[in-house]
């Protein structure tokens, strides 16, 4: 697939640039600092062509710029991939930003295979080189950081034994539908029990909570067996169609395809069933660990933070560290459910790398206080670690240091994240992730924190410019 680095301007769109059309103040801001800053793009570059053995040969795709651009609109306006190539195709100013201009715009599944082609560690990279940019153009210093933690949610339903029985034997079921399909043969011996597993899940919801002590573990292992035979005919089918070969090489391919499926659900139906069976049939307390909340979306964790309103969340903690000027400098998606007090040392360390130097001021809720962490910061150079204690009897020093001037400019300071978490959540989409699998999600936490680094950097060099010209 050729990907040239700049699509030539035509004669039409050189005409309707000369009619004055402006773009948004912001995206305007974004599309001049891309275009001063062309190390994000070939970043991207290598990630396209990653795979090809001839990427300048072949038929013409979307370019590194055309990428980078339309997943930062996307995130920008929290939209999904149909509404993203609508919008761009209805206007002019939007194919201007993503540098279409007047050639057609793809269908929404090219920007899919597009944006399915990057990688997290892209999206770090050039995340780092937006806020390099941002100190090199001295919009930020680094002197006060303020770091939190928050869940981002993975698209599945809440999970109980029940309906995750039912997600196998439904699932596994229709998979072998499509395999009996392409392999145009009937699969004796294996039988459709959706009908079964469906009433028995839905009998386990109607339950009351009294009618559950006594008939919950029959109908439970009734379910349970079902799933069982389900994966234990899917693993027969398996083993008879390792052999079958067609004329057609699609579908070989094809076949192929969904043995593989098969496999990887039977594997995730094996876990279900066996923690299932722990837990209900023989009374054990499964950690979470060893539990499977989806076989959608297995690498799901489960997240307890103490809210009252959400006690229990399904997703992947996530890191961040936010500047003064509203830059967030650092995100991690964590694994598990680690406490935010691990976190302090190290943000420390990378901040020290961005900007040489540590923050004179560094501000967090209790949940990141510890004495290593009050010591770790006053021994790499932080005037004011602003982190109140968690629990315990305060000293008067300590009573007197959390009233001083400094800790509560520090705590108000802090605050301001809390507002960044709901802009991103509310604005760029972050709040629950609708990509499938874990470098999914990753991609999608590193592409709504690109785009509000970005809309931030565009606001504070219009704010520049402003001031320039009242200036003169």
């Amino acid at each position: 697939m050729s990907r040239p680095t700049q699509p030539q301007i035509s004669f039409a769109d050189w005409e309707l640039l000369q009619q004055g059309i402006e773009l948004e103040p912001v995206l305007q801001g974004i599309s001049d600092f891309l275009d001063d800053h062309a190390e994000m793009v070939e970043a991207v570059r290598q990630d396209l062509e990653r795979g090809l053995k001839k990427p300048g040969t072949g038929r013409t795709g979307l370019t590194p710029s055309q990428t980078l651009r339309s997943l930062i609109l996307m995130r920008v306006k929290s939209w999904d991939y149909r509404e993203l190539r609508e919008r761009i195709a209805d206007g002019f100013t939007l194919r201007r930003f993503t540098q279409f201009y007047c050639r057609s715009v793809p269908k929404h599944d090219a920007f899919h295979r597009a944006f399915h082609q990057l990688t997290p560690q892209t999206l770090q990279a050039v995340n780092d080189l937006v806020v390099k940019a941002a100190v090199d153009l001295g919009l930020e210093d680094g002197e006060r950081l303020r770091v939190d933690s928050t869940v981002v949610q993975t698209d599945i339903h809440h999970p109980t034994d029940n309906t995750l029985l039912w997600d196998v034997v439904r699932v596994i079921t229709r998979l072998i539908g499509y395999l009996s399909k392409a392999a145009q043969q009937r699969f004796r011996g294996f039988h459709n029990r959706t009908r079964a597993a469906r009433r028995r899940m839905q009998e386990i919801q109607r339950l009351t909570p009294k009618e559950r002590q006594t008939r919950q573990t029959k109908k439970y292992r009734q379910l349970i067996g079902i799933a069982e035979e389900v994966v234990k005919s899917a693993r027969e089918v398996l083993e008879r169609t390792r052999k079958t070969h067609r004329r057609d090489l699609l579908t070989d391919r094809r076949i192929g395809e969904l043995r593989k499926e098969i496999e990887q659900f039977c594997k995730w139906g094996d876990r279900v069933i066996d923690q299932a069976s722990r837990r209900v049939l023989q009374g054990e307390q499964v950690p979470n660990e060893e539990k499977i909340f989806s076989i959608f979306e297995v690498h799901t964790d489960l997240i307890k933070r103490g809210k009252v309103q959400t006690p229990v969340e399904f997703g992947h903690k996530v890191f961040l560290a936010e500047s003064a000027q509203g830059l967030i400098t650092q995100y991690e998606i964590l694994k598990g459910n680690p406490p935010d007090e691990q976190h302090v040392e190290a943000s420390l360390e990378r901040h020290k790398e961005k900007f040489g130097h540590a923050p004179k001021l560094y501000s967090a809720d209790r949940g990141f206080h510890s004495e290593r962490n009050e010591k770790s910061g006053q021994r790499e150079g932080v005037q004011v670690v602003c982190i109140p204690q968690r629990g315990g009897k305060k000293t008067e020093q300590r009573s007197a240091y959390e009233k001083s001037p400094d800790f509560k400019k520090g705590q108000r300071f802090r605050a301001g994240i809390e507002g960044t978490i709901s802009v991103l959540f509310r604005g760029r989409g972050m709040k629950r992730c609708r990509a499938e699998g874990s470098e999914r999600f990753k991609i999608w936490v590193g592409a709504a924190v690109l785009a509000n680094n970005l809309m931030r950097i565009a606001d504070l060099l219009d704010e520049r410019s402003l001031r320039k010209r009242k200036a003169a």
